[in-house]
């Protein structure tokens, strides 16, 4: 394990927290936001992420807003804006709040993106822009489900940021990766103990994932069958890709990532109102939950 990468494991620490509405597009709400980033600083979590196609543009308020706490994107799509105006982005964030930004990048998904072809290939490509223009290996990490993207993850930037897994995805990435490079899976928590409530709560949510191949593939080569990805989610897949219920359930849930190998675990709460409105109220439950 290279230095940097372990100085980033150590900053990112245990947990932190992903949020799709902490990203600043709407001026009017930037002062919302920006308290919310210095509260999650207060409650020691170690990193925001920044839901969505994210960009250091969004994350420059919240770094701003901010001491310590890192702000990274999950993602900013390789097919959203060209490396170089990336790397203009990062410098300038970092000429201005040094080590503050981590840069997550991912390849989406062809439903979303016009023009979508070679995923793999495009990525390696923006590496090598981004290398070309400075932006260092241990400042990038990569949304990698799969055994090629992983092992690029762990070759060509400080490690992987894998969106909508398991623990046991997290095991064979952390095998894949090795020991050195970092692992920090998102994890999603519905903060409910009824288990009819919380499964509406989370199939409703999951329901946008599911149309989308990356996700529903990675579901099958973890051993899940078509059965389980279709008509919402069977409760078999909710229960694996959420937590749900009392305090203890929900730590032992997130605590398994670790077991598996993970660094870091990216915390996203879900509610009815998840992307609409920003759950202080959540976090500070989750925060004391997980001491």
């Amino acid at each position: 394990m290279s230095q940097s990468t372990g100085r980033l494991k150590q900053r990112l620490g245990r947990h932190g927290v992903w949020d799709v509405a902490l990203r600043a597009e709407d001026p009017a709400r930037r002062g919302e936001q920006e308290d919310a980033a210095a509260e999650l600083e207060e409650l020691d979590f170690g990193a925001i992420w920044l839901g969505g196609n994210s960009t250091a543009a969004h994350a420059t308020p919240l770094i701003e807003a901010t001491h310590h706490i890192t702000v990274g994107t999950s993602i900013q799509s390789v097919w959203q804006q060209d490396a170089a105006t990336t790397a203009a982005d990062f410098a300038r964030l970092e000429s201005s709040q040094p080590g503050r930004f981590l840069l997550g990048l991912g390849v989406s998904h062809g439903p979303r993106v016009e023009g979508y072809h070679r995923p793999y290939s495009a990525m390696v490509d923006y590496l090598d822009a981004l290398d070309k223009a400075g932006v260092p290996v241990g400042r990038r990490v990569l949304a990698a489900l799969g055994p090629k993207m992983l092992n690029l993850a762990g070759d060509r930037a400080a490690g992987a940021i894998p969106y909508l897994v398991t623990p046991e995805h997290t095991a064979q990435a952390r095998e894949i990766l090795g020991q050195g490079p970092l692992l920090a899976p998102e994890f999603k928590v519905v903060l409910e103990q009824n288990p009819t409530r919380a499964r509406e709560i989370a199939r409703a949510y999951l329901a946008r994932y599911l149309e989308l191949p990356n996700y529903t593939n990675n579901f099958l080569r973890l051993g899940f069958e078509e059965s389980d990805v279709a008509n919402g989610g069977s409760d078999r897949l909710i229960d694996a890709v959420f937590a749900w219920g009392d305090d203890d359930r929900i730590r032992r849930r997130v605590h398994a990532f670790h077991e598996a190998g993970a660094d870091h675990v990216a915390l996203q709460v879900v509610t009815e109102e998840t992307g609409r409105t920003i759950p202080r109220e959540q976090w500070r439950r989750l925060a004391l939950l997980l001491r």
